[in-house]
């Protein structure tokens, strides 16, 4: 289970456009292990966009931190995905610039698996895992590393795709009519975390808590909420609920839970968050789903 975070580098734009509130290296430091880079070509650089908004951030400057976080020495056994999606409309030079901003950044492609698989946890620490929502088969062509066919635009329902023998499981539902939703949107991407079992594949589950409309649907409205929602006065957004629907699997108190955590359903995938501090306690709990349940010799073991 790896909390990410959505619009990794969204700082600015409040409150249309920003969907965190702090930096690269504080969301790794504080444990997120999936980011969302959203990339547009500004003259001969790749700088971080939310749309057609700038967030000011040079991608040098991202694998920058990237390399200083995986090389350090209390973290370089870590793991990072990292899903690049371009932003613009510039196909022939964007996957260009990407190689080369990757190949002049501290440890090059070393520090990359660009494989179009889903890895062992074992196989990728001290790497970013590359997951490229831009182009085609291999550099050549615009894309690299885990690489989905089709991504369909808000899908409702979530949409599945095959990766090399794994399932990938994929929640994106973002256009919600208004906070009104939140309780819907809340359960399609929480139902899609409880990893299935006897599936005769593996399941890799991605699930987006983050979502955006205008005018009543704003990144801030509904991640956090509005008001005193335990006063009756304003709303509950999704990271509290997501948070009390966590504890509720982990401590057994959901109805229909076995008293057993080691017989309860794992939670597994990546769960990617707006303002992921908020509350302070939902990326430990995400945490520690990967402890509960979890038997010797499973991945991550080790």
């Amino acid at each position: 289970m790896l909390p990410g975070t959505h619009e990794t580098m969204a700082l600015y734009g409040w409150p249309i456009t920003q969907c965190q509130s702090t930096a690269l290296d504080t969301q790794l430091n504080s444990g997120i292990r999936v980011i969302d880079i959203r990339l547009a070509i500004n003259g001969d650089q790749l700088i971080s966009f939310h749309g057609i908004v700038s967030q000011h951030t040079p991608f040098s400057d991202i694998l920058h931190q990237l390399h200083a976080f995986l090389t350090a020495p209390s973290t370089c056994s870590e793991t990072v995905v990292v899903s690049l999606k371009q932003e613009d409309d510039d196909t022939r030079r964007f996957p260009h610039l990407v190689r080369e901003e990757i190949m002049k950044s501290p440890g090059g492609l070393d520090m990359w698996y660009l494989e179009d698989r889903i890895p062992n946890l074992g196989e990728v620490r001290g790497k970013a895992v590359m997951f490229s929502r831009f182009g085609g088969d291999g550099w050549k062509h615009g894309a690299v590393g885990i690489h989905p066919p089709i991504w369909p635009d808000s899908a409702r329902l979530g949409f599945s795709w095959d990766c090399k023998g794994s399932i990938v499981r994929t929640q994106d539902w973002y256009a919600i009519p208004s906070f009104l939703s939140i309780p819907e949107k809340v359960e399609t991407c929480t139902e899609i975390l409880v990893a299935p079992e006897d599936f005769p594949s593996p399941v890799l589950s991605i699930s987006f808590l983050s979502a955006s409309s205008l005018p009543f649907a704003l990144p801030p409205l509904i991640a956090l909420g509005l008001g005193w929602p335990n006063l009756k006065l304003g709303f509950e957004g999704v990271n509290s609920r997501v948070g009390k629907w966590l504890l509720e699997r982990l401590t057994g108190t959901a109805s229909g839970l076995a008293r057993n955590t080691d017989a309860r359903p794992r939670i597994r995938g990546w769960a990617l968050m707006d303002f992921y501090d908020d509350p302070a306690g939902i990326v430990p709990l995400f945490i520690e789903c990967n402890f509960r349940g979890r038997k010797v010799g499973e991945e991550g073991w080790i």
